[in-house]
């Protein structure tokens, strides 16, 4: 069987994508799958990473702020749009697919148009609470919709079928108690709070850390890992240093990249995060409260309903970004140290949201579309 996914822009459209190729090359070894998506995006060097097949196609997003620098942008994706589904088309007639998966972004909608207009086996996969304009705009054309939680569907209109199957994980986490993740850690057994703004950083969650770290500091016996990312490292340590942190703290580890998320999750009791589909994913899975800080510039505020659904369940809080102070993350903090309580509950709501086995559910779905029988 002969497979094109088509996935871009973030990591909360490619990581589902190489999950679910992972989850069909493990069940039918015999695929060939194959991944398009821009040559300038991050799908390029994660889905090469990962091992797999890549045909760039010229692509990109449209800027929804109006700027100067935004109307260039807008025109270059008229551009590439106008020129994509030629080459696009091309791609099919070499690999000859029988089955083309999207999981959101730019890159989605040219490849699954195309993919409709020839006849060919169609699927998509939404991570997010809020679909995106692609999914939004395909959904009654596609063979089947499958979306992360039951808020996405509120969202679309008539499908052919859809079905809710969870976000699915590259791999599976390995599950630690909060005792023995301390341990790894060499922190000491007491509240642990996990704070991170992405990889690259976010400046308004560094300032507000800073001043978070300077009260647990004075106040004592509160753990505090943080990854303050790459646009942080000058930044961030001035601001420790002008609130007067000692890093070397026994209770704080402070890093530019946490390269073991899952054990810092599992040691946390609070984490605080933006709101990207799949890092609520992994909120879920390990059953951990959290304060949640939507970027405010997602594509349709996305990440603020991807947040909604955690805080209807009461298994998170939304701060606004625009809202968030160092103040108001120590009022937050200093809440749930007076009410552990709190936070087991919104943990053990966190876990119940979690859907079990993604992965195999979607690989289901696509068994069912395509006629297959598993191996």
């Amino acid at each position: 069987m002969n497979v094109i996914v088509a996935a871009g822009g973030t990591g909360g459209h490619i990581n589902p994508a190489l999950a679910i190729a992972d989850k069909l090359k493990s069940v039918f070894e015999d695929t060939n799958i194959l991944f398009i998506g821009s040559p300038d995006g991050l799908e390029a060097r994660l889905v090469k990473r990962a091992g797999y097949d890549f045909s760039p196609v010229k692509m990109a997003g449209i800027q929804r702020r109006i700027s100067l620098k935004s109307i260039k942008r807008n025109v270059k994706a008229v551009y590439y749009y106008m020129n994509a589904g030629r080459q696009v088309k091309k791609i099919f007639d070499e690999f000859k697919p029988d089955l083309v998966i999207g999981t959101g972004g730019y890159v989605t909608g040219t490849v699954l148009k195309c993919a409709v207009k020839a006849g060919i086996k169609t699927a998509i996969h939404e991570s997010n609470s809020l679909p995106g304009v692609s999914v939004k705009v395909l959904c009654d054309k596609v063979d089947l919709v499958m979306v992360g939680s039951e808020d996405a569907l509120k969202h679309l209109k008539s499908c052919k079928k859809s079905v809710v199957t969870g976000n699915p994980l590259r791999g599976e986490i390995k599950l630690m108690t909060r005792q023995e993740a301390r341990a790894e850690l060499g922190l000491p057994d007491c509240m642990t709070v996990l704070s991170v703004g992405g990889s690259q950083g976010a400046v308004h969650i560094n300032e507000a850390a800073a001043q978070l770290l300077q009260w647990e500091q004075k106040k004592g016996n509160i753990n505090h890992i943080h990854g303050f990312g790459k646009h942080g490292h000058d930044t961030f340590n001035a601001l420790l240093e002008k609130c007067g942190v000692d890093k070397d703290n026994p209770h704080f580890r402070i890093r530019e990249y946490i390269d073991n998320m899952y054990v810092c999750m599992c040691a946390a009791d609070l984490i605080v995060t933006r709101a990207g589909a799949m890092t609520l994913t992994e909120l879920t899975a390990v059953g951990r409260a959290s304060l949640l800080i939507p970027y405010p510039y997602a594509a349709e505020n996305h990440q603020y309903y991807n947040a909604l659904t955690l805080q209807k369940a009461n298994a998170g809080r939304i701060i606004k970004d625009a809202d968030l102070s160092g103040q108001k993350l120590i009022d937050e903090v200093n809440e749930f140290c007076n009410n552990p309580s709190l936070l087991e509950l919104m943990g053990e709501n966190a876990a119940r949201l979690a859907e079990k086995n993604a992965a195999d559910k979607i690989l289901k779905e696509l068994i069912d579309l395509c006629g297959l029988s598993a191996q």
